[in-house]
């Protein structure tokens, strides 16, 4: 199935006039993105029809002419109404009118990272008189690349002189759109990753020092009897503590910190949960270890040798 500019490629913004509705002064006409499609690139794609229906071969030369809006459109243009058998003309009052007969689901176009939600409709290109270039959309349930000998074997049997520039799968497509962005999460994913792990061994140092501080006071506590695995549960607890309430005040910053940032993601939420839970048990682990090791070593000496520590 062929359409004039496929996903993530850059289309025609164009104006529109809505039928019994005077232009108002001083603003802009309504525009939409423009797609011109054949019958089943919708379906191709799995571009969800909400309402009315998709292209035909009936929408032809000398047929009634007819396009298709998005979700996005619908509501921006027709908010509470019904838009289907509504019609719109594109240009000047010479031009004729299309009639609206099918809402689908919203694509992003042309950058699925950063769209920015501009409605598109859809126009069928077997009722446009003039026609260029086009891309062919395949949809198969095989390996893309087994099929690649057969859509150009396919296309030079319909056409001899239309060059087949390209062939590229839609994930590779998708893909190459993502490139910028994906190289600037794992940079970002790098960093995040040495501040965390800069995060757990200063948190390990300053537990450490608090605890091997506490030397002697273990001692004491050993020479008054108190059996070894309460004394390293009642250190180890105190530093977890301390380490619980840092982590507390850590997911209450990242809440307005996410929200400061959500123009930056694209399908991942400010706030997520399980990001954040893990990130405060990956710190709250090295509080643990910071505290166990030195408060085990700390309660195997011997007691006489621990209370001459300095």
């Amino acid at each position: 199935m062929a359409g004039s500019f496929i996903p993530t490629q850059t289309g025609f913004t164009r104006v529109f006039v809505i039928e019994g509705r005077a232009a108002v002064p001083n603003e802009p006409l309504p525009n939409a993105d423009r797609r011109r499609v054949t019958p089943g690139y919708m379906e191709a794609l799995s571009i969800p029809l909400q309402r009315g229906r998709y292209f035909s071969d009936a929408d032809r030369i000398n047929t009634p002419l007819v396009t298709i809006i998005d979700e996005n459109l619908a509501r921006r243009y027709w908010p509470g109404e019904d838009p289907l058998g509504q019609r719109i003309r594109f240009g000047p009052p010479a031009r004729p009118w299309h009639t609206i007969v099918g809402i689908v689901g919203h694509v992003a176009h042309p950058d699925v990272a950063n769209d920015a939600g501009t409605g598109v409709y859809y126009l069928s290109l077997l009722q446009e008189q003039r026609q260029g270039s086009a891309g062919i959309m395949v949809k198969t349930s095989r390996d893309p690349a087994i099929l690649a000998g057969v859509i150009r074997d396919a296309v030079r049997a319909a056409d001899p002189r239309e060059p087949v520039q390209s062939l590229t799968t839609m994930e590779e497509m998708v893909s190459s759109s993502l490139s910028t962005r994906r190289f600037g999460v794992r940079l970002l994913g790098f960093f995040a990753s040495v501040a965390l792990f800069l995060a757990a061994l200063g948190l390990y140092g300053v537990i450490s020092y608090a605890v091997t501080q506490r030397t002697r006071e273990i001692g004491i506590r050993l020479a008054l009897g108190a059996e070894r695995g309460g004394v390293l549960r009642l250190v180890v607890g105190q530093g977890l503590r301390l380490a619980a309430i840092g982590a507390a005040l850590g997911v209450c910053g990242a809440v307005p910190a996410g929200q400061m940032i959500r123009s930056q993601l694209y399908g991942v939420e400010p706030f997520d949960p399980l990001t954040i839970a893990g990130m405060a048990c990956a710190l709250l682990a090295a509080a643990l270890l910071a505290s166990y090791l030195p408060a085990r070593r700390a309660t195997r000496v011997d007691p006489a040798v621990t209370l001459r520590y300095e």
